[in-house]
């Protein structure tokens, strides 16, 4: 080949902008022997023995050409050195692009051609044309954590049908943090007398209450909840005891639905085996000398009938398992105290309760069981009819403190 520069070449002899015309196609196999031999080292010119001597000598000067190991002046302003780090870098990167498209431009136009076709191709489905989805029916990423209280209901999701692949369909839980992972206690820090690691040793018990009382197999089946009541200080007054006369005799003044989260196995059984739960917890100083913990977390139970013997006359086996999908929600705001055993009667390493507080969604009102019984659209109402107000069971930017007076309502949404 001749010694003249290739059309397009830049002044380093790279090529800035490829073209590769039709003909080139038909020329590439045969041209391609002929220009590897072309390419082989030959003796340099006088000329440039010459120019490469005056560069060794400017070299040994400490004198570089603008644009060769520096490259151009990127144009920002004084203390950015970083930022004009990162643009050689990228203008590095761009010039091996280049030099790559030169070479492999018409076998990697061929392959957009193909993957543009047929996307697949790629691995990991990058565009998301394949029409399977994960198992389980995966949703879209969890929510960030919940730190402050909200200050507005959830937005509405978009309807659809909850299933048995996808139970949170169609809820704004489907996008919620599942089970025991979404109950994150902060950095315990000293509170009053108690060191850190007392009031770190006081939040994860707390969290292991709450589990206990709304997340435990055992605990959502109707059994007794014993690592709860491990935890509950038997020198708080009376607490104990009603705890356990909620669970030896249910009833309107003493439902065990006020503390835990149960359901009849004879009447309804899990979707599946994630709970979504959205929360938060906080604590500080107590008025008594203690650690004040508060706890304020929704909890999504999805549900499907329990399997029912048939009801046709004369059968004698039992039906097929129900796929209608119901949720229960479930709201508790729970106050603790770890309180000084050196100023008040209290038993080192147990919680004392100082408030709870729940609201039931789609449960039957009026029936005190210590069940909680959601409703599904295919079954008859159970409970007497709701005669209080909608709302949005959802929404965690209400407080819910109750009164004493209130009725049974209906929600919004499930």
């Amino acid at each position: 080949m001749s010694d003249k520069q290739p059309e397009g070449a830049g002044e380093s002899g790279e090529f800035e902008q490829p073209s590769v015309p039709d003909d080139v196609w038909e020329r590439f196999a045969r041209d391609t022997e002929r220009d590897i031999r072309s390419s082989a080292p030959k003796e340099p010119s006088a000329r440039a023995r010459m120019v490469t001597e005056r560069l060794r000598q400017k070299d040994a000067k400490g004198a570089q050409p603008e644009g060769w190991r520096t490259g151009p002046a990127m144009g920002f302003p004084p203390g950015r050195a970083k930022s004009r780090a990162w643009g050689r870098e990228m203008d590095g990167r761009a010039s091996r692009r280049r030099r790559l498209w030169a070479i492999l431009g018409v076998p990697v136009a061929i392959a957009v051609a193909l993957v543009a076709v047929k996307p697949s191709l790629l691995p990991g489905d990058p565009f998301g044309t394949s029409s399977g989805t994960p198992s389980g029916g995966a949703s879209a990423a969890a929510l960030p954590a919940e730190t402050a209280p909200p200050t507005a209901a959830p937005s509405s999701a978009a309807p659809d049908t909850p299933t048995l692949d996808r139970p949170f369909a169609g809820s704004p839980a489907e996008h919620w943090a599942d089970g025991a992972a979404a109950i994150v206690v902060p950095k315990a820090t000293p509170v009053g007398t108690f060191t850190s690691a007392q009031v770190a040793a006081a939040l994860k018990q707390a969290k292991t209450l709450l589990v206990g009382a709304n997340l435990n197999p055992g605990t959502l089946r109707g059994e007794r909840p014993e690592s709860v009541l491990a935890l509950l200080d038997p020198k708080q007054p009376r607490m104990l005891d009603d705890v356990n006369s909620w669970l030896r005799a249910p009833g309107k003044k003493h439902d065990p639905l006020m503390l835990f989260s149960r359901f009849d196995p004879a009447e309804v059984r899990p979707a599946g085996d994630v709970v979504k739960v959205r929360g938060r917890t906080t604590f500080k100083a107590g008025a008594h000398a203690s650690v004040a913990i508060h706890m304020d977390y929704t909890f999504v139970y999805p549900l499907i009938q329990a399997d029912q013997a048939s009801k046709a006359s004369g059968a004698t086996e039992t039906s097929g398992p129900s796929t209608e999908v119901a949720r229960t929600i479930v709201r508790r705001v729970l106050d603790l105290e770890l309180l000084d055993p050196r100023k008040y009667q209290a038993t080192p390493g147990k919680l004392s309760i100082t408030r709870y507080d729940q609201d039931l969604g789609n449960t039957a009102c009026d029936v005190y069981d210590g069940f909680l019984h959601p409703q599904f659209v295919s079954a008859a109402p159970t409970g007497a009819p709701p005669t209080g107000p909608t709302t949005d069971p959802y929404d965690r930017s209400r407080d819910i403190r109750h009164s004493g007076t209130e009725t049974c309502g209906t929600v919004s949404r499930t």
